[in-house]
């Protein structure tokens, strides 16, 4: 009797050893990977590094097909589809997610992040794991962060070497709050544009000009349509990797490992493309024809205050507690 019951349970921890080896096979899935950014770009870059990274690892089983370019729509149509499970995966500007949770319109606070070492440190640890945990009650889930970078002006009016150039400039904005507001407190008109909708407005001269990072403004070609650009860096854009929870749910741990690994992966290589793209951008938009001002240090300082009374409003929103985490976390990492 024992003898039989020992072979039972031996069975039994066989078939569940089997049981458990097949929940963790890499099945087939297919993956639609969207952007807003055109090939060429470091974000369509670290999409293809992810793309080949998962079909590597998972044996051909997965496959990630990319929409670059903004053809499956704006950043909230996607952000909308992601939740809705029609759509698996979007990178985007961070802050565009404060629509689902709150929290994350700190990303575009102005000023906030000196460099990109601080911000690498801020998104990688425990803070931007916990930003992006709150996306998951909204059917969302945030895989990691690439990088935009720091942003810039660009208008066709005139050059900007002082605050009070960019007055009465009507400046295409990402839509959003805080960015409308930030504008506003410059003297300018903001416009909330979709980004597809972007280059045909300035070819139009439906706006002057618009805010964005160097890599962005070259690899949209948007020296065919803008005369000037002054290097403000006025804001730093972490970008969100996030992949529908439904879809996220029907994976089994290995699934899952697998595209975390393949994440982690582009994420450092993307990043490397971000800022070795952004150091040649200055060179690539004079050939174009800009015109590439900087402000000097008086002129910034002024322009830091203007912003203090949007960071103060929208500190209150994010919440205090978000913000002091955060400003902590930075403080740690300055040099």
């Amino acid at each position: 009797m024992k003898r039989l019951a020992l072979k039972a349970i031996a069975a039994a921890a066989v078939l569940a050893t089997l049981g458990v080896a097949q929940a963790q096979e890499i099945r087939e899935h297919t993956i639609k990977f969207a952007t807003q950014n055109p090939k060429g770009h470091p974000m369509v870059l670290g999409m293809e590094r992810f793309a080949e990274n998962v079909t590597k690892k998972s044996g051909g089983k997965i496959k990630v097909n990319l929409f670059p370019g903004g053809v499956l729509g704006g950043d909230q149509a996607n952000v909308s589809a992601v939740q809705g499970g029609t759509l698996e995966m979007v990178v985007l500007n961070t802050g565009i997610l404060a629509s689902v949770a709150k929290e994350l319109a700190i990303f575009d606070f102005p000023f906030l992040i000196s460099s990109a070492q601080e911000a690498d440190a801020l998104v990688d640890g425990p803070v931007g794991k916990k930003l992006h945990a709150k996306l998951e009650e909204k059917g969302i889930v945030g895989l990691s962060y690439w990088e935009l970078g720091f942003r810039n002006i660009t208008n066709s009016k005139r050059p900007i070497l002082k605050v009070e150039d960019i007055e009465g400039l009507k400046l295409r904005v990402i839509p959003n709050p805080i960015n409308v507001d930030w504008v506003k407190a410059l003297g300018a008109n903001p416009t909330p544009l979709p980004f597809p909708e972007l280059y045909a407005a300035l070819e139009q001269k439906a706006i002057d000009g618009q805010e964005n990072p160097l890599t962005v403004i070259n690899a949209n070609k948007l020296y065919e349509v803008q005369k000037y650009v002054t290097l403000t860096n006025h804001q730093y854009n972490p970008q969100s990797v996030i992949i529908s929870k439904k879809f996220w749910d029907t994976l089994n741990a290995a699934e899952k490992k697998l595209i975390d690994e393949a994440s982690d992966d582009a994420t450092k290589y993307q990043r490397e493309q971000s800022r070795a793209q952004a150091a040649a951008a200055v060179d690539g938009l004079k050939k174009g024809g800009m015109t590439v001002s900087e402000f000097s240090p008086a002129e910034l300082a002024k322009l830091r205050e203007k912003m203090k009374p949007v960071v103060a409003k929208y500190s209150a929103n994010v919440g205090e507690a978000t913000v002091a985490e955060v400003q902590a976390e930075l403080a740690k990492n300055r040099k």
